[in-house]
């Protein structure tokens, strides 16, 4: 938990580590790897979780006392070491402490993000799902291809929420979001992204560039968070990282540098609260 690098939020907080794979967008899991790093065994069903503190539980509470003293309000990813959402009763506690700490720091915006929006109508809080989330909680799904929005969108199209929003992020593939993006209580916001690291899978340019202009066409925020370590032109044929482009001359490390990008894909919008 602390002030993050990551450009969609001002913190992150983990009420624990650990967690399952559940899609090809799991592969090259940073938060697992981090883990194993440390000497961790924390993935998996079988595998244990990392719980936390009094001291780390009181770091929100800190965040809230300093947004309320400014004239802004401070967003929290929750949870990047984790998933809020994992159906699991060792983690029954901890979640329950979470919706507390919530309820509890109004100025803080909370962005929940989860692979597993199938599970939100039984894990929230009952008042949450039947009355609407509170007005400092904003949803988001991840999708990182056709097959995982057409499977995961379902599941938060009912939810009442301030914000819902997807995380088209590893983007493994185009996705049309379709009437998801003009529907009453559909999307209002779209995060994308391409995969960083050594084994980064191709993050395709017009992929991005397609998600912009369906988002404006819509009038729903939009915000490329980095083209990752392979982006592709997808006019070559490179099979490595494309360099033969002019569109990607300059673009170093995880590509979240949004100088080194075409001007079109320049842009990193946030919803409206």
């Amino acid at each position: 938990m602390s002030e993050t690098t990551i450009a969609w939020c001002d913190y992150s907080f983990n009420p624990w580590w650990g967690c399952v794979r559940v899609s090809p967008g799991c592969e090259h899991c940073y938060a697992e790897a981090f883990s194993h790093r440390l000497g961790l065994d924390l993935w998996g069903p079988t595998a244990g979780r990392r719980f936390f503190d009094e001291r780390h539980w009181s770091q929100p509470l800190k965040w809230a006392k300093r947004a309320a003293k400014g004239d802004q309000r401070h967003r929290v990813f929750c949870a990047s070491m984790a998933d809020v959402f994992e159906a699991s009763p060792i983690l029954a506690e901890q979640r329950l402490r979470l919706w507390d700490l919530i309820a509890a720091t109004p100025e803080l915006t909370w962005q929940l993000l989860t692979k597993r929006p199938e599970n939100i109508r039984a894990l929230a809080p009952r008042e949450w799902v039947r009355g609407g989330f509170p007005a400092n909680v904003w949803l988001l799904t991840t999708a990182e291809d056709q097959t995982r929005f057409d499977a995961r969108w379902p599941f938060m199209a009912g939810l009442d929420a301030v914000v819902k929003g997807v995380s088209y992020e590893p983007a493994l593939g185009p996705i049309d979001f379709g009437p998801a993006l003009r529907a009453p209580r559909g999307i209002d916001w779209v995060i994308a992204g391409g995969e960083s690291g050594s084994s980064a899978r191709p993050f395709y340019l017009d992929w991005a560039r397609e998600t912009r202009v369906a988002c404006q066409g819509a009038g729903v925020a939009y915000f490329l968070k980095q083209v990752g370590s392979h982006p592709h032109c997808g006019t070559c044929l490179c099979r490595e990282v494309c360099w033969c482009s002019d569109q990607l001359r300059g673009v170093r490390g995880k590509g979240d540098n949004p100088a080194e990008w075409p001007a079109d894909l320049r842009v990193r919008e946030f919803p409206c609260e």
